[in-house]
């Protein structure tokens, strides 16, 4: 065999091997992601039929644990909402930022999520959109009033100020940027 033949020979088992170590990962994000929407249902079921009127608390949750739904209207998307951002969690699902508030508690809420995954049609989203946090205590609508992009290392949009609630999403970006993304896509939401 020529020394070109055994190149490109590599060339194409690594390419198939990258293809499907990917696929393998997409699906087991996919995978990862459906469990948690439906014990997320499920709690949110279960919180209503109960008449459940106690507001979760940050300090209630633990790191992992699904606490509820992200609904986005116009994408007609349900996202579960993890407690934590470490990659573990946010192959669950939209991750929800420790010490970040939750509704109810007057302060910023932080949820982020991979552009690739469950945040892949976020920038589809224009000012004034909708977005919906299902909790098993009820329902809280936000309307997006502001977009930015960031430096990836840039922490300065994580104040966890509580003096006013508000819902701040992030994801990396651009979009289609493949590997490490050097920026992040901040969209900014009020309470309705």
């Amino acid at each position: 065999m020529k020394k070109s033949s055994i190149i490109a020979l590599l060339f194409i088992l690594c390419g198939g091997g990258i293809i499907g170590y990917s696929g393998w990962e997409i699906y087991k994000t996919k995978a990862e992601t459906s469990k948690s929407l439906v014990e997320a249902k499920e709690l949110i079921q279960q919180g209503r039929e109960n008449n459940s009127q106690e507001v979760i608390k940050k300090s209630d949750v633990k790191f992992g644990e699904t606490i509820g739904i992200l609904s986005i209207p116009v994408l007609n998307a349900e996202l579960p909402i993890v407690e934590g951002t470490d990659p573990d969690d946010l192959d669950k699902g939209v991750g929800h930022y420790r010490g970040s508030y939750l509704p109810d508690e007057n302060g910023q809420i932080v949820l982020s999520g991979h552009r690739d995954t469950v945040f892949r049609d976020m920038g589809k989203l224009k000012l004034g959109d909708t977005l919906v946090i299902q909790l098993p205590t009820g329902d809280f609508t936000y309307k997006i009033t502001n977009t930015k992009i960031v430096s990836a290392d840039d922490t300065s949009i994580i104040t966890l100020q509580d003096e006013e609630e508000e819902l701040i999403l992030t994801t990396c970006y651009p979009f289609s940027y493949i590997g490490d993304a050097p920026d992040r896509y901040i969209m900014y939401a009020e309470r309705q």
